[in-house]
Formats: structure tokens, C-alpha cells, sequence
């Protein structure tokens, strides 16, 4: 009789939890959909050849790369990149994330890739032609081991198959150095 009751018990707690598990799924907000910002970034997706031009000296011609990017967009939210390149004669690739963070009002990201141990975080906003986004990070200064500086980096986009990236770091006298400048072609 005992074990009958104990029984009866848990079968009613039981059912009691999955009533109010019920209830609080009825209640739940909607899933948030993607924005006109977050469909922004649905034009950077695709499979694309790159050329690079770094400017390691100033004066001196740049140090010329060419290479590939593999993006998608995960859930309509995040735009993910994945580069393949080579430099100075050592393989290089590297993760790019975009997305848009609706309660702060900006573009956020993250760079990382196989040449440094720094994860680059990302914010920034599209300017009103709706054509460049600009982010602001900071970061490790090339050539200089220790010395944190601030990049202002822009995606331009040209047209469909087109699309520049340009990465500028500022020098300690405030003005900016253009370090990078990346051409994208959409591949055919």
C-alpha cells in the first residue's frame, strides 16, 4: 500500500512538471527572425578568389598574395568566412565572423587565424550608402611585439562579384596607415 502510494505520487509530480514544462513552451516568445542588417551580410557568402596587397613598409611595393574565402551564412544570422592562403611562404587560413547585435545597434565579429595567437574582436555599422561597413578593433602591432593598436577595417562592396576589404591601423601620431588591401571576385 505504502509503495502504492509512493507511486502514485511521483506519477502526479511527474505529470504536474510536464504540465508546467506545456505551459512555459505556450508561453514562450516567438524565435527571433533576421533583420535588414543580419541580410546585410548575405552578400559576402559565397566562394571567392582573393588578391591581396600588404604593405609591410612604407614606400616599399607591397608583398602580393592571392588566395580563397569559403563563407556561408549560418541560421540567417551569422556570416562565416573561412580563408586559405599563402604567406611568406607558410600556409595561412583563418575564420571571419560577421553578425548584428540587435540590442546594441552594431555589427559585431572575430578574426582568428594560424599566423598569431590574438582572437580580433569586431564593432562596427554600415555607413548610410548601405555599401561599406567599417569595424573597429584592436590588436597586435605588426613588427612591434607588445604594442597594441587600434585598426579601422571596411568591406566595400563594388557590386555582386565584387567586394574590397581594406585594414588601416593608427599610428601613434593619430593619423592612418593603410596596412592591407584585399580585391574579391565572386568564382564562377
Amino acid at each position: 500500500m505504502k509503495k502504492m502510494a509512493i507511486a502514485v505520487f511521483v506519477v502526479a509530480m511527474v505529470a504536474g512538471v510536464g504540465v508546467e514544462l506545456l505551459r512555459a513552451q505556450q508561453e514562450m516568445p516567438p524565435m527571433p527572425q533576421p533583420t535588414k542588417e543580419h541580410q546585410w551580410l548575405n552578400q559576402l557568402a559565397g566562394e571567392w578568389e582573393t588578391e591581396a596587397e600588404i604593405f609591410m613598409e612604407p614606400g616599399k611595393p607591397p608583398m602580393k598574395v592571392k588566395g580563397a574565402e569559403s563563407s556561408k551564412m549560418v541560421g540567417g544570422f551569422w556570416y562565416v568566412g573561412n580563408v586559405k592562403s599563402t604567406m611568406m611562404e607558410h600556409p595561412m587560413s583563418a575564420v571571419l565572423t560577421l553578425g548584428y547585435d540587435p540590442e546594441k545597434k552594431t555589427y559585431v565579429g572575430t578574426w582568428v587565424d594560424s599566423m598569431m595567437p590574438h582572437l580580433w574582436t569586431y564593432v562596427g555599422k554600415v555607413d548610410g550608402s548601405g555599401k561599406m561597413l567599417t569595424l573597429e578593433a584592436e590588436g597586435p602591432c605588426p613588427g612591434m611585439p607588445g604594442k597594441i593598436s587600434k585598426f579601422k577595417e571596411t568591406i566595400e562592396i563594388k557590386d555582386k562579384d565584387n567586394r574590397v576589404f581594406t585594414s588601416n591601423m593608427q599610428m601613434e601620431d593619430g593619423s592612418w596607415m593603410k596596412i592591407m588591401n584585399v580585391t574579391y571576385r565572386r568564382k564562377k
